[in-house]
């Protein structure tokens, strides 16, 4: 049952096929089984079958609360839970318990979903690998996939060549992937959600800016932060954009939007449609495997009607520099609030003000936190504000205007690449500084963030290493459901392999399902203590 969409769970919860207390049994097992991968921080195992009951009487009696009752879902640890620890990952919030939901996690519980646990991340979501997190680094579930075992079979250890799962929102992208969870809340403020769904082979789609509720999100840079989606496929994250979507009293940035179907278009007449290929992100470091993909899907798309053409976004080279300024400069302003007097870590020295003041932040933040804070607060100095911020946010307005100029031209949608490559091993990617790693894996997804346009990653083929590669569209201002109807036409023409159990790889017909499935190899570590169920 793990394997299936939200959209066949959905009915077979409601015509008595399966009940929602068995599913969250068999999520919470899954969690239990691979917390080799650490892909949880907390698991609240008695709230969920509690919401699983509920669920159940609400569906025995035919009175649904909507198409996400009964489903099982997880959090990012960066949004805020009621009475449920939030941590972003980091010794500064360990055992701070927020007194409401996030709205977008509201929503959901509103709509009879059911919450299995908080998920890890970079601390405070600075990070793009999830190995930065005080908790210990998330695992790619790829790892232990055939493919890749079957690559590194001839001496190599799966415990010291796994991948990691890219971030910040690894363990999101972790639980969905490892089929623990149906669907999973991230943050995406450079490309967190868009780049682990690509290297562990989800669908992971970053909103327009405005169309989800940021209230009870932690924030990490408040001009560009957006909840993310993270799915098993295009539908289901369309699925769950309709219930989260819309405007909210407690953020201001929200926009309201028409009411529109739950499911996507069918019928899309690819003809009609422009794709652009950016000639820019043909960038420096961007592996064969990932170049053979995105001619193919250009090509795929030019064969069956649609217009492809090259387009340009000249300052796309100067984006990762703009984004630096103006994340570290936002970080330094929102990590402020975190002094040890209100909430969270409180050092024990306290001689003083200031040394209370120090020492926490000393203790409560790791060196990547530090060291943006440290690099915002110099560039918001009196003297290097001009010269800094104002000039990034200035050409940040030039990079949004690539994007609107081309979308005037014509195109419909940009398809990219959304990483250099496949998944890294853990062993070579924390050999070079958070600063760089970021900077190389964020090329393709932050230009998106600083225009505030929506981004869909679609899992593509697995690399000749046998791990996932995605490509992404990016579309136009509040056009995400025409979006994902081009995502959808694209994700059914390439029928990605998703990760499967042995024992679930025969269906109750003894027939496997209609996409490819790859086993799954329980790797059992009862040294993870950090990610037993609680």
């Amino acid at each position: 049952m793990l394997g299936l969409s939200i959209k066949e769970v959905s009915a077979a919860l409601r015509d008595g096929r399966m009940s929602a207390t068995q599913l969250c049994r068999t999520c919470l097992d899954r969690i239990q089984e691979t917390r080799c991968l650490n892909a949880y921080i907390t698991v609240t195992e008695d709230l969920a079958m509690r919401q699983a009951l509920e669920a159940d009487g609400r569906l025995s009696m035919g009175k649904p609360l909507g198409p996400l009752d009964g489903i099982p879902f997880s959090v990012k640890d960066n949004f805020c839970t009621k009475s449920i620890e939030t941590t972003c990952g980091s010794r500064m919030l360990r055992g701070y318990g927020p007194p409401f939901h996030a709205t977008v996690v509201q929503k959901l519980l509103d709509q009879g979903a059911v919450l299995l646990g908080k998920t890890n991340l970079d601390e405070f979501a600075m990070g793009a690998g999830s190995t930065d997190s005080v908790f210990g680094p998330v695992r790619n579930p790829w790892s232990y996939a055939t493919p890749y075992c079957t690559y590194h079979s001839e001496g190599k250890d799966p415990e010291s060549d796994w991948v990691i799962t890219g971030g910040s929102s690894g363990g999101s992208a972790a639980s969905v992937a490892s089929l623990s969870s149906f669907l999973s809340l991230g943050s995406d403020t450079g490309g967190s959600t868009r780049n682990p769904g690509s290297l562990c082979g989800v669908v992971a789609l970053k909103p327009t800016y405005g169309l989800l509720s940021r209230h009870g999100l932690i924030p990490l840079v408040n001009s560009m932060d957006v909840p993310g989606i993270l799915t098993r496929n295009v539908q289901d994250a369309a699925t769950v954009l309709g219930v989260l979507q819309g405007q909210d009293e407690k953020d201001s940035t929200t926009v309201s939007v028409p009411d529109s179907p739950a499911s996507l278009p069918e019928d899309l007449d690819i003809r009609d449609v422009c794709v652009g290929i950016p000639k820019e992100y043909h960038a420096p470091g961007l592996s064969a495997d990932t170049l053979a993909q995105w001619d193919r899907v250009a090509g795929m798309f030019e064969q069956a009607g649609a217009r492809v053409m090259e387009v340009s976004l000249p300052h796309t080279q100067h984006s990762i520099v703009c984004y630096h300024v103006l994340c570290c400069s936002e970080v330094a302003s929102n990590m402020a609030r975190f002094d040890g007097l209100q909430y969270g870590h409180r050092s024990e020295v306290d001689s003083s003000t200031e040394a209370l003041y120090a020492t926490t932040r000393h203790e409560g933040f790791n060196d990547v936190v530090r060291r943006r804070v440290l690099s915002g607060n110099y560039f918001l100095l009196k003297q290097n504000h001009e010269r800094y911020f104002v000039k990034a946010q200035q050409v940040r307005r030039l990079i949004a205007e690539d994007f609107w100029r081309v979308f005037r031209a014509g195109v419909d949608v940009l398809l990219t690449p959304t990483t250099l490559g496949d998944a890294a091993r853990y062993a070579d990617f924390i050999q070079e500084d958070n600063r760089t790693r970021s900077a190389q894996e964020d090329v393709f997804t932050q230009p998106v963030n600083m225009a505030g346009l929506p981004a869909v990653t679609v899992p593509t083929a697995l690399s000749s290493r046998g791990l996932p590669i995605g490509l992404q569209l990016i579309g136009q201002t509040l056009q995400d459901r025409k979006l994902l109807t081009v995502a959808q036409w694209m994700e059914q023409r390439l029928d990605f392999p998703i990760i499967c159990f042995h024992d679930d790889t025969q269906g109750q017909d003894g027939q496997t399902g209609s996409r490819e499935r790859m086993q799954f190899r329980i790797i059992k570590d009862n040294t993870k203590s950090h990610a037993v169920i609680k």
